[in-house]
């Protein structure tokens, strides 16, 4: 049976002719343009056109592709800037120990020189902590009775006094500030050798039992005048920064900024004094002196 058109419409060249005649062409359009280029400009003009349409088909890669890379390099940036948080904290920790050293060595540098200029020997000791008690300014210090350490020998740091030995253990020691309330000394003002005795008061010190025509003025240096026998004469005490006259009371009040830096220290010096020492009297003094019981 024969399932082909009717011949009324079998017109024209046939399906087989055209196929032929096609790929001849393509043939030969293939052999020209290899060998005189000459579609290369109908090729840049379709390509021009068809740019768009590349382009239009290519967006949901490069969305997926973009997506992709943001948040790979959200994720980065979040890990680079972890690193760089904890290389900046390491540095910074770095840096607060090298300036702590710094100023730890430079302190005991100072002390040294105190050390050298004090007349009696001295001993250096380390702050390990403050008292608990509130109500009173006190230190612990690292050394004690096994280094020599006696109640009452001053402390000293590279600006003035700090306090004195109050207690005394094998291995530590207790010094009480000279801002505490309990503590009292014998100071002589620079500027007029003015003399009178500074008293802790908690915070600060203060100069008391001194007329109100005192000639006393801020900014004058107080120094300890070694009337007290426990302190050497000399060593810095703290500065006058307020002087308040009232006609009504009998005495000024007088308040002093310390010297030292009082509980900013770390290391201090224990001068190596003996409290309970008397002065010797001179030899000659004593074969002069007749024996009890002698005959005259």
């Amino acid at each position: 049976m024969d399932h082909g058109p009717p011949p009324l419409f079998n017109q024209g060249v046939s399906a087989r002719a055209r196929l032929a005649f096609f790929s001849f062409l393509a043939i030969a359009l293939i052999i020209v343009d290899a060998r005189v280029q000459a579609l290369d400009t109908m090729r840049a003009g379709v390509g021009v056109v068809l740019y768009p349409v590349q382009r239009l088909l290519l967006l949901p890669r490069d969305a997926a592709s973009a997506v992709g890379e943001y948040f790979t390099t959200i994720g980065r940036l979040v890990e680079e800037n972890e690193q760089l948080r904890r290389e900046a904290i390491g540095q910074a920790l770095r840096a607060q120990q090298a300036a702590a050293l710094e100023a730890e060595n430079a302190q005991l540098r100072r002390l040294l020189g105190a050390s050298e200029s004090a007349r009696s020997p001295t001993l250096l000791t380390r702050v390990l902590y403050e008292s608990r008690d509130a109500f009173s300014r006190k230190l612990v210090l690292d050394q004690g009775q096994q280094a020599g350490v006696r109640p009452g020998q001053p402390v000293i740091d590279d600006r003035g006094v700090v306090g004195q030995i109050t207690r005394v253990f094998p291995l530590t020691s207790e010094l009480t500030l000279l801002t505490d309330r309990d503590q009292s000394i014998a100071v002589q003002l620079l500027r007029n050798g003015l003399r009178g005795v500074v008293f802790g008061d908690g915070r600060g010190l203060e100069l008391r039992f001194m007329a109100v025509n005192v000639d006393i003025q801020e900014g004058d240096q107080a120094v300890t005048s070694g009337i007290d026998g426990l302190y050497p004469p000399g060593l810095a005490v703290g500065t006058v920064t307020s002087v308040q006259r009232a006609d009504k009371e009998r005495f000024a009040r007088v308040e002093l900024k310390p010297a030292a830096g009082i509980s900013e220290r770390v290391h201090l010096l224990v001068l190596a004094i003996d409290p309970q020492a008397q002065p010797q009297r001179p030899a000659e003094d004593k074969r002069a002196e007749p024996r009890r019981g002698a005959r005259k």
